[in-house]
């Protein structure tokens, strides 16, 4: 069976789209920018995605792109990347710094002009404006001081916000092999094992599944940990009467969706199965609440309104869903100032996330909007698992 992945072809109908909105902002030149850790916008484009140095994808206004690598990443793009116009630079070099002397590097001028980029005052739009790094900011502004610099952010966020079907056929491929790396953890749970330990299970599970990777470090938290809204899992030993949280995620094609939701150690009572109780509650009126059409903000506003109303303003963290896509959390989240109405093939992870006195609950799921309401891109979770009973 053909692997699923995003076509040749989808990659250039991309930048042909980037384009036609940089047109509508007059911007002559579009910059992406990505590293190891966050390579979404640049691999959105190139499907290249670097090791130990960073990548860059330039665009001119009719989509001819060009890709930007360190000195150490040509082969490995030409032999991977849907770009094959490829540019070696300083500015995309490891982080030891190397001065490499004895190679003759290209610059942001050579870039350009193989585009057809030309002129003193041009409006240059940078993508990644949170991750572009201080280097390739300087040498942009030297290599064109006339140049404006221009937060193109939003262009982003409108490209990647609704999906194309070969976008939500890898979100479903990879939330598949993520739902097999669950039952995997959850058949393994077992006092005595370490959260790491946990995460070996749910790596050799996806990989043995057809993933290309994970899609965020693995989440198997024990009991204080389950408060991290975000973290590592670490050496914390499991004790009977634990609760632990699961988060997983594999990737296919860099589409990263994750699956989310607690396991006791032992039977759930007292503060923590009524903790359980309600977040899996709010999750399910989160997935009721999404469909086509819908404001963003009055969802989260409901949603925060319905833990105070319920006494619960304590449990209260964040919610209640972001996008998803290329790395597990993408633009747009879902916050209550969010004016963005719910378009068909927008993906969202419904991330439903609690506290208690010493611990936290996290139920999540991917889904993506239809006009009457979602499709899972993962099997439904709702079930309390009580291990070692």
């Amino acid at each position: 069976m053909e692997r699923i992945r995003i076509p040749a072809s989808e990659y250039a109908d991309r930048a042909k789209r980037a384009g036609e909105l940089m047109r509508e902002r007059n911007l002559d030149a579009l910059l992406l920018y990505g590293n190891e850790a966050d390579y979404a916008n640049a691999r959105y484009f190139s499907g290249f995605w670097p090791v130990f140095e960073r990548a860059g994808v330039a665009i001119n206004p009719d989509g001819k792109t060009a890709l930007l690598v360190g000195p150490e990443s040509d082969i490995f793009a030409k032999d991977t990347a849907a770009i094959q116009d490829i540019f070696v630079l300083a500015e995309y070099r490891e982080a030891a710094d190397p001065a490499y002397p004895h190679l003759s590097l290209q610059t942001f001028q050579d870039v350009f002009g193989h585009l057809g980029i030309s002129g003193q005052q041009l409006r240059i739009g940078v993508c990644s404006i949170l991750d572009t790094n201080v280097v390739v900011w300087n040498s942009l502004q030297s290599n064109f001081p006339g140049a404006e610099l221009v937060d193109a952010r939003d262009i982003m966020v409108e490209l990647r916000s609704v999906k194309s079907d070969a976008e939500v056929a890898c979100l479903r491929e990879a939330g598949r092999i993520t739902d097999l790396a669950v039952q995997d953890v959850i058949a393994a749970i077992r006092p005595g094992m370490t959260e790491l330990q946990l995460v070996g299970v749910a790596q050799k599970s996806m990989y043995e599944n057809g993933a290309e990777y994970e899609g965020l470090p693995q989440y198997c938290f024990a009991e204080e940990s389950t408060k991290h809204a975000i973290s590592r899992s670490g050496y914390r030993v499991l004790k009977p009467g634990d609760i632990i949280q699961l988060n997983l995620s594999a990737a296919v094609d860099g589409y990263s969706p994750a699956i989310g939701l607690p396991v006791s150690l032992g039977p759930l009572k007292g503060e923590k199965k009524d903790i359980v109780d309600f977040i899996l509650e709010m999750h399910m009126w989160t997935e009721r609440e999404f469909a086509a059409g819908r404001v963003a903000g009055e969802i989260a506003r409901d949603y925060e309104q319905k833990f105070l109303d319920a006494g619960r303003k304590d449990a209260y963290v964040y919610g209640p869903a972001h996008g998803l896509g290329l790395t597990e959390v993408e633009a747009p989240w879902m916050e209550t100032s969010s004016e963005y109405t719910l378009k068909p093939n927008m993906t969202f992870q419904l991330d439903t996330f609690g506290i208690g006195s010493n611990f936290g609950v996290r139920w999540e799921k991917p889904v993506v909007v239809r006009e009457g309401g979602v499709d899972f891109l993962a099997n439904q979770i709702g079930t309390i698992y009580e291990v070692g009973i």
